[in-house]
């Protein structure tokens, strides 16, 4: 790249962190005076100008200044050499944080809350998809001898807690074959594939198993299932309200707010960027929703043993702080990931 394309670069990533900080258009003489740039009050009004003309920045009103558009932010994020990678105090603080969570549920609400406070942003992660779960066991305990206690638990940390009246009486051998024709068919299988073995065990039982059967695999079923109103959590709502003016120039704040209502929107924006370690930053129209056309969405994927679990990520204005919002976006995926490996 030659030497004026590199300066007109460093002009428009002036543009970008002045804005970002500032949220007031940027005249030449603002950027001769903050930074560095080497070059007379001229020559940055005409690189202004080139950029300007080539669709990296925009005049919002009949000001001197000038704002980024979702291209200048494009070409921004796409020449950031390197993320400021988070101290190790800072990544103490997180660990210790996640790893304080009681359950999967809990550490998952914990790591939106701590991506939300770090970017102040609106920060969402979706739950394991079901696909990528599987059973690493299953307790079933007798509360009496015509009441059962299931608890399904996966790889992925999450814990279902079922009870199910049976209607009949159970004994200490009838509970022991139970056990074990349920364990054989979902210890070790993918949640799918372990509620399609369930759903044929009635057919397969003794007779006198049967109707107690039944019961059951109806219950574990339906807990093994997904559930899409369960499948995401969303933290830190309220930091759109302090900056709505941003959404003015591409819809509104109700039209972002109504769109993250609708869970499948957000749902399919982390499941094309669902690889640990790579963050995905959709600008603007990138996010090919018409609602969130003001929005960006920088996201990846969390995982445990080398498989992704599932998707997480922060939404906002496109006048966001990128460099920082990537930091800590995979930071907490990372250290998600190792909290749920370990359990």
């Amino acid at each position: 790249m030659s030497s004026t394309e590199d300066r007109r670069f460093e002009v428009l990533r002036a543009i970008v962190a002045d804005y970002v900080a500032t949220k007031e258009p940027i005249g030449s003489k603002t950027l001769v005076e903050r930074h560095n740039l080497g070059v007379s009050s001229a020559t940055v009004r005409n690189d202004m100008a080139v950029l300007e003309a080539e669709g990296y920045i925009a005049q919002p009103h009949t000001s001197s200044g000038r704002i980024p558009t979702d291209k200048g932010y494009r070409q921004f994020v796409d020449r950031i050499a390197e993320v400021k990678p988070l101290s190790p105090a800072e990544r103490k603080a997180i660990m210790q944080f996640l790893e304080s969570g009681v359950d999967l549920d809990d550490v998952l609400r914990r790591g939106v809350r701590l991506l939300a406070q770090l970017t102040r942003q609106v920060a969402v992660v979706q739950y394991p998809t079901v696909s990528a779960s599987t059973v690493r066991h299953l307790e079933v305990v007798a509360l009496n001898p015509a009441r059962l206690l299931l608890v399904v638990i996966t790889d992925t940390g999450r814990v279902d807690q079922r009870i199910v009246d049976l209607g009949t009486v159970v004994d200490d051998e009838d509970l022991a074959a139970l056990r074990g024709m349920l364990g054989a068919a979902m210890d070790g299988k993918r949640l799918a594939s372990a509620s399609a073995a369930v759903a044929e065990l009635p057919e397969q039982a003794p007779p006198k198993l049967r109707d107690v059967l039944i019961k059951v695999s109806t219950v574990l079923v339906e807990t093994l299932v997904e559930h899409p109103e369960e499948r995401l959590v969303l933290g830190g709502t309220a930091n759109l309200t302090r900056n709505a003016a941003d959404f003015g120039l591409h819809g509104s704040l109700r039209t972002v707010l109504e769109a993250l209502e609708e869970q499948v929107v957000v749902l399919k924006l982390l499941a094309a960027a669902q690889q640990p370690g790579t963050v995905t930053v959709r600008i603007g129209e990138e996010t090919q929703v018409e609602e969130m056309r003001g929005t960006s969405v920088v996201s990846t994927g969390y995982g445990a043993a080398g498989a992704v679990l599932g998707g997480m990520g922060v939404l906002g204005p496109t006048r966001m702080d990128y460099p920082g919002t990537i930091a800590s976006v995979a930071a907490v995926a990372r250290y998600i990931g190792e909290v749920l490996a370990e359990r």
